[in-house]
């Protein structure tokens, strides 16, 4: 079985702020940071760092990817899948406030220069059994899964941030579905509903797939044909929550990789994300597996 993540590569220009701009509002940040991220490369990230061999595709710019191509590969990724393009990779603006938490405006930049020919080049190694891991950050989105699919790959979609392109996807063909409350309730067309609600709507929706819904302070649900787990969070000194979705996400795969139960694999998602966000930044506050054991 391999891994194979086609997703988004970002710098993350991360400003500490006291409170979130407000409209027609200027203020002053107290501190900047420049870290790798996007929702792609955190993942494979986490993914590497749990122990697993995984492959990123994905595209940066020629003049300033070097950064998040070294984050790869620093950790054991696969960049042999990433390629150059000659104009600026994906960028995010952060503003990270006094509780850690925060607000993002993306750039795709490269990442939206995913074309057909680059995707059909790219799966033409993977086969029957492999993991193909999306989210909604690059091009051509719904074109991935439908080859993914054909090729009988097991996706795996975390459909964030959600936008129209999500609605040109078949979601049928998504073996496993990651994804928040907020996500959930904009897939179902619906608001103001509560968890429980959200889980009868998605399982009932997507009756073949296997959900798993994090509900932020309140843990994280997973729910198929024949079980329903929830996981508590592991509490932790909140400094930075920017990757910490990503960790989870890469740490929940590595559990199906190795065949762990549902059970012990949301538990050990959750004690990684309760480490990352203790820390600053993006993939540089993703934790180890090492690290995730001993917590």
């Amino acid at each position: 079985m391999k891994v194979l993540n086609f997703g988004s590569l970002n710098l993350d220009y991360v400003y500490d702020v006291a409170h979130f701009v407000r409209e027609g509002e200027t203020i002053s940040s107290t501190d900047m940071n420049i870290f790798c991220g996007g929702k792609g490369l955190n993942q494979s990230v986490a993914l590497a760092k749990a122990g697993v061999k995984v492959y990123h595709a994905g595209a940066v710019g020629s003049a300033d990817g070097g950064m998040l191509l070294k984050a790869l590969s620093d950790v054991g990724a696969d960049i042999s899948y990433i390629k150059r393009y000659d104009m600026s990779s994906g960028h995010a603006i952060i503003q990270k406030n006094r509780a850690g938490n925060n607000c993002i405006l993306l750039y795709g930049g490269a990442n939206q220069n995913i074309g057909v020919d680059f995707i059909k080049e790219v799966l033409k190694d993977f086969d029957k059994g492999d993991i193909l891991l999306l989210q909604n950050e690059v091009s051509n989105l719904s074109f991935i899964i439908d080859e993914g699919y054909k090729r009988g790959m097991s996706i795996v979609l975390n459909p964030s941030p959600i936008n129209e392109k999500i609605f040109e996807c078949d979601l049928e063909k998504v073996e496993y579905l990651i994804l928040n409350e907020i996500e959930a309730a904009d897939i179902l067309g619906v608001s103001g509903t509560d968890e429980d609600e959200l889980i009868e709507k998605l399982t009932k929706k997507f009756q073949n797939t296997k959900i798993v819904l994090t509900l932020g302070e309140k843990g994280s649900v997973y729910v198929d044909k024949t079980q329903k787990i929830r996981q508590e969070i592991y509490k932790a000194d909140v400094v930075d929550t920017t990757a910490a979705g990503d960790t989870f996400t890469g740490y929940f795969i590595a559990g199906i990789v190795a065949g762990t139960d549902v059970s012990e694999t949301l538990k050990q998602a959750a004690k990684a994300a309760s480490i990352t966000v203790s820390r600053k930044g993006a993939s540089p506050s993703i934790p180890f597996a090492k690290e995730v054991c001993e917590r």
